[in-house]
């Protein structure tokens, strides 16, 4: 099979913004207990957290961390984890239906992600709380001092302000099994209203209104407009979240979802469109898919919940195959780079996650952790403009899914193009071109692959063998890119420019 790919120089898809490798922690089964946090661990830090986690999370280049929820933060009040550990109550966590000690909150969530490297993006409670808890919580996190909120944070031991940038209106409001559930108008108007006073806090923060929860859901497009409507002027960003799975195990198909993606991307910018157009608006509504992953594998364990803390939810053990999904999905989030400028892996430890912990014990990263770690550390710079020749396929959802997906990414700072590929076919190689059209491509810096493993194997705590090896074979002639890409495989090649 023939598989060519031609990019230009001057057809720039957009700037990538480092928020695209996102993910996502949320008190919420053993994502923050057990996960990041447990005081008891051999590797623990003087402050709880796990070391070996941390090491992980730092390989897998997170940039951008949404906290905390998610499902629980509409029903959470952020005072409770604020002060000495020993004061902060025990509640009962309504959305998971397990116990909250509240031992990790706004101070110690910060920190860690300081130690990380990552930004945080902050969600407000706009279920059962107010636009005055809102605003409170960005005056405790960003005021410099002097007045009681920023002083008592003071007090609690961060003499500097937080200074958290992008902030979540709440999550998932249209949902039923959301905490205090809203139809839009009762939403819009809330999230319009704490838009405005957190903004009047701190006019330099950046906020995220909640989309719809999933496209099939009856209100879509009609949610978003209306939101729209009362908070167009005052947001920066719509929400989208989205998860995909292979319950048929259908491959053909599964691996063609990354076309759903993209549809639901181009259909939420559209309404962003129309109501600009209605509003005679000269800004640009971007996009923050600030929840999507795989799931399915743990769906019917997910019915067992009892009120203890941290109970093991969600915890998907993923395959080879959802490793080349994953990187179909990335790979569309980077041909939407125009309109999609944060982007949330949902989540980062143990609940549906690229990174698995044992208490007590170890911890690994499952088979999705490696194409997400590839993008975050070299699909930085400008997206440019795919043009892909090479054979299609039908399946049981989509038509004419190419059986190449790529997308090519140009560095100026690095001097390279960073070309990344899933071949979708289950039997045939890819005799793969790229033309660099205005770039003059020098030699290949690197080639890396995941292939030749069976679609269902996995990484577990015993074994460990779903991993990248260097590929064989690429190389730069006249001008051209020119490599072998196998059956059922995820690409990474490094071309070096000058």
């Amino acid at each position: 099979m023939k598989a060519k790919l031609t990019v230009n120089k001057s057809f720039a898809i957009g700037e990538i913004d480092p928020r695209m490798y996102g993910s996502f922690v949320e008190h919420m089964g053993r994502c923050v207990y057990g996960g990041i946090y447990e005081p008891n661990h051999p590797t623990a830090d003087a402050h709880g957290f796990r070391e070996d986690v941390k090491a992980l999370v730092k390989e897998l280049d997170v940039k951008f961390i949404r906290y905390p929820g998610g499902n629980f933060v509409s029903g959470y009040n952020w005072k409770d984890g604020i002060g000495p550990k020993e004061s902060r109550p025990t509640r009962l966590e309504l959305a998971w239906k397990s116990i909250e000690t509240n031992e990790i909150g706004v101070h110690e969530f910060v920190h860690w992600a300081n130690e990380v490297g990552a930004e945080v993006n902050m969600a407000v409670n706009l279920g059962t709380g107010t636009i005055e808890d809102a605003a409170q919580l960005v005056e405790y996190c960003n005021y410099p001092g002097g007045t009681s909120l920023s002083d008592l944070r003071r007090q609690n031991g961060a003499e500097a302000p937080f200074n958290i940038k992008t902030w979540c209106l709440g999550n998932e409001m249209d949902g039923f099994w959301q905490i205090g559930a809203k139809t839009a108008t009762e939403y819009g108007r809330i999230a319009a209203e704490a838009a405005k006073v957190m903004k009047l806090v701190d006019e330099s923060i950046e906020l995220v209104v909640c989309g719809s929860s999933y496209m099939e859901i009856p209100t879509f497009a009609s949610w978003e407009a209306e939101v729209l409507e009362h908070t167009y002027d005052y947001v920066d960003y719509l929400s989208l979240h989205r998860y995909y799975g292979n319950q048929k195990n259908d491959l053909a198909n599964y691996l063609a979802m990354s076309e759903n993606m993209d549809r639901f991307i181009k259909a939420v910018a559209a309404i962003c469109d129309f109501v600009k157009a209605k509003k005679h608006s000269d800004k640009t509504m971007y996009l923050s898919f600030d929840e999507y992953n795989v799931w399915y594998h743990s769906l019917e364990a997910d019915k067992e919940k009892t009120w203890r803390k941290a109970p093991p939810i969600l915890e998907d053990i993923y395959n080879f195959e959802d490793a080349l999904l994953m990187g179909c999905l990335l790979i569309t989030l980077l041909k939407n780079s125009d309109r999609v400028k944060i982007a949330c892996l949902a989540q980062l430890v143990n609940v549906i996650a690229p990174i698995m912990t044992e208490n007590g014990g170890e911890a690994w990263q499952q088979t999705i952790f490696y194409p997400f770690m590839h993008a975050s550390k070299h699909g930085h710079g400008v997206a440019l403009q795919p043009i892909m020749d090479c054979p299609t396929y039908d399946c049981e959802e989509f038509k004419n899914v190419p059986f190449v997906e790529s997308v090519a990414v140009y560095n100026e700072r690095k001097s390279e193009i960073v070309v990344f590929a899933v071949n979708r076919s289950q039997k045939d190689d890819a005799d793969f071109a790229v033309d660099l059209q205005g770039f003059n491509p020098t030699g290949v810096l690197e080639f890396c692959e995941m292939s030749g493993h069976d679609v269902k194997q996995a990484n577990t705590k015993a074994s460990r063998t779903v991993v990248p090896q260097e590929g064989q074979g690429a190389a730069v002639e006249g001008g051209l890119l020119n490599a072998t890409l196998k059956p059922l495989s995820w690409n990474v090649i490094r071309i070096a420019i000058n």
